[in-house]
């Protein structure tokens, strides 16, 4: 059969088709080309740090951290031997490394330093000479380092001993520490407020903070909402499968919100019973006064690892934009820091001004029913013995005088 033969017109569209997708082919190369091309640009060229900027960067590190004491604490809220064990834990425990363009020190500076300051992306950015994508990134890189430090920086508890002779503490024999509860402000979508709303009308999450004798964290336990009570939260905390353990044998001192059962210690309700009510001179009369006065002075330990923390990081006294999630894990990384600072550090510089502001007043927190641990009359026989010992301890020693 012959070929049939195409028109000069027909042969002409069909050349044009061709060159038309040719052309389309040949464009899309080049808009792949300069997409790849723009993201080159933007990630190596864009922010590729010039020499002046380099050396200011470095500046920046060096004035801050190494220049005294006095200025680190200030703007990082621990001292440059402090700052460099953090570094070095960082990179063997964290598995911190340095890259091409930031160091390891300057990736803790400025997240310590946005903790201590609160400082939004923007300011960093001016201060650090760094875009805003730098300083997010390491930011998150920083606070995942930090978590993997509990194991070494979560204090292990230790029993007040028989031979104390602490004046808080030497009363509460085999003693462990004490625990409460405390509001953390934080941002929520609107749907989630009504859950985070406390009793104090502020958008919180309550976080469950046990601490030791000398004021560093032992657990804690942030993100449940700001309507939940106390008891909720520590009764998530015990329940959890590597969560909050009490032996048998010790115990932690609680407010009268709590239930005096094993582990728990209480004061007597119906009491005096906060710090305040015995500054005016007045003397207790009763085993359960003298009791309460001197677990309201030995459990006030965890109001102030709870002052001293806020006053420390100013991203705790007020709601940062971080997802609520990690909001949460900034206030483990901001106890963990405050217990390093504790170790380290043989002057706590805010601990003065935390003796002027914070009082033991927590009252609001008396009312809650907690149901995940019975009063036993066992118990409350030992605290009743406990008592009698402590005030008929305290009258001899007074008749002695």
């Amino acid at each position: 059969m012959a070929r049939r033969k195409l028109s000069k017109t027909k042969r002409i569209l069909l050349m044009l088709d061709n060159i038309k997708d040719l052309f389309n082919f040949v464009v899309m190369i080049y808009i792949m080309m300069y997409i790849i091309a723009e993201r080159h640009y933007r990630k190596y060229i864009l922010k590729s740090p010039s020499f002046y900027d380099a050396l200011s960067r470095i500046g920046n590190v060096q004035r801050m951290v190494y220049a005294s004491d006095v200025r680190c604490i200030n703007s990082l809220r621990m001292d440059r031997h402090t700052f460099s064990l953090l570094c070095s834990m960082l990179r063997t425990s964290g598995k911190l490394r340095d890259t091409r363009n930031v160091s390891v020190d300057e990736m803790v500076a400025m997240f310590l330093h946005i903790l201590a300051h609160h400082e939004k992306n923007r300011i960093i950015q001016d201060r650090f000479l760094r875009s805003g994508e730098t300083i997010s990134r390491y930011f998150n890189a920083v606070l995942r380092a930090v978590l993997c430090l509990q194991g070494q920086l979560l204090k292990t508890p230790e029993p007040v001993p028989e031979n104390s002779s602490d004046e808080k503490w030497k009363w509460f024999k085999n003693c462990l520490g004490a625990l409460d509860g405390t509001y953390i402000r934080v941002h929520v979508p609107e749907v989630d407020k009504p859950r985070y709303r406390s009793r104090k009308n502020e958008i919180a999450t309550n976080v469950l903070g046990v601490c030791s004798q000398d004021m560093q964290f032992i657990y804690v336990l942030p993100g449940w909402e700001g309507s939940a009570a106390d008891s909720r939260v520590l009764r998530d905390a015990i329940s959890r499968r590597h969560g909050f353990r009490v032996p048998h044998g010790y115990y932690y001192l609680v407010d009268a919100g709590y239930p005096n059962g094993e582990g728990f210690l209480a004061p007597y309700r119906g009491q005096r019973y906060h710090l305040n009510d015995w500054r005016e001179g007045y003397q207790p009369t009763t085993p359960e006064e003298f009791f309460n006065m001197k677990h309201s002075s030995a459990r006030n330990v965890i109001e102030r690892c709870f002052g001293l923390l806020k006053m420390r990081w100013e991203i705790l006294r007020s709601p940062s934009f971080f997802p609520v999630k990690t909001q949460c894990r900034i206030v483990i990384a901001c106890c963990l820091l405050h217990n390093l600072i504790r170790r380290e550090m043989a002057i706590d510089p805010l601990e003065n001004e935390l003796n002027a502001t914070v009082n033991n007043q927590d009252d609001d927190d008396d009312d809650d029913i907690i149901n995940f641990i019975d009063s036993s009359k066992q118990w409350n026989d030992w605290r009743r013995e406990l008592a009698t010992q402590m005030f008929n301890e305290w009258r001899g020693t007074r008749s002695r005088r």
